[in-house]
């Protein structure tokens, strides 16, 4: 038998995670000196110590590696646990080069413009949400005043109350001079009875890339050119109607309100 100190030295492992391991159960001194309380160890106990730091190299937690020793697991039941490592590392790898392709479009941009973006986008998994709408073609987005007053109308008359921002939903496939095919959704819990013109309806959930927008409809146009260019940079596209989520509305429906807080969100995938 050899004492925890040159066993410590065979192995490479420190004695502190020598002791941490003993007080976890994983690898257990065969006798402590009872005059010294040295921990002393077998030689064989090497290939053991060696299994655990081969364990905890793949990603399997102390408490994963204590069940495998004691359980004695069949070859099938290693592969199938190494098979989910496997899987488990290929995500990650897949997270991190799609966080390097981020920060080298963000480079990019910073080194093309010689300036810091205005606009953070972000990709959000945007839950599911019940909405009273009502959808219409009008001539142009500041033109939809009548629709929302139409649907807030509609929701007074049967006191039913909004629950969330509101927002619009854009459905045109490009963009257009006039004729725009708009809907205004207000999210509600409560039950409402349809109208004509007044719908009621889920929007499943979806992945989102998003961008707040601090300041007046008017310059909307700068969000929406900053998500296009980061949805180039970043390889998605888009693959739903985009929303523009009123987080804090114009004054009176003012296009030029410069305390307007606007969250543009574009439905995506990668490319």
């Amino acid at each position: 038998m050899i004492r925890i100190g040159d066993f410590s030295k065979l192995s490479r492992v420190s004695v502190k995670t020598l002791r941490y391991y003993d007080e976890m159960g994983l690898l257990k001194p065969v006798s402590v000196d009872r005059f010294t309380g040295y921990r002393l160890y077998e030689y064989s106990q090497l290939a053991v110590l060696h299994r655990i730091l081969a364990l905890k190299e793949l990603g399997f937690s102390l408490e994963e590696i204590g069940r495998l020793l004691d359980d004695g697991l069949s070859v099938e039941e290693m592969r199938g646990m190494l098979k989910l490592r496997e899987t488990e590392a290929r995500q990650r790898v897949q997270e991190e080069a799609e966080r390097l392709r981020r920060v080298e479009a963000w480079l990019g941009q910073i080194e093309q413009e010689n300036q810091m973006s205005k606009y953070d986008v972000v990709i959000k998994n945007v839950e599911a949400v019940k909405v009273a709408s009502v959808r219409d073609v009008v001539p142009t987005p500041p033109d939809q005043g009548g629709l929302w007053g139409e649907l807030e109308g509609y929701l007074a008359m049967h006191r039913v109350r909004s629950n969330a921002a509101c927002f619009t939903l854009y459905h045109d496939e490009e963009y257009k001079e006039r004729d725009w095919d708009l809907e205004v959704c207000e999210p509600i819990t409560d039950e409402l009875t349809e109208s004509k013109r007044v719908k009621v309806r889920s929007l499943p959930a979806a992945t989102m890339a998003c961008a707040v927008h601090n300041g007046p409809f008017v310059t909307l146009n700068e969000a929406y050119a900053a998500i296009g260019k980061w949805m180039d940079a970043n390889g998605y596209r888009i693959v739903g109607a985009c929303r523009e989520v009123y987080l804090k509305p114009a004054k009176n429906g003012s296009q030029t309100d410069p305390e307007t807080v606007t969250e543009i969100q574009f439905p995506v995938e990668k490319a």
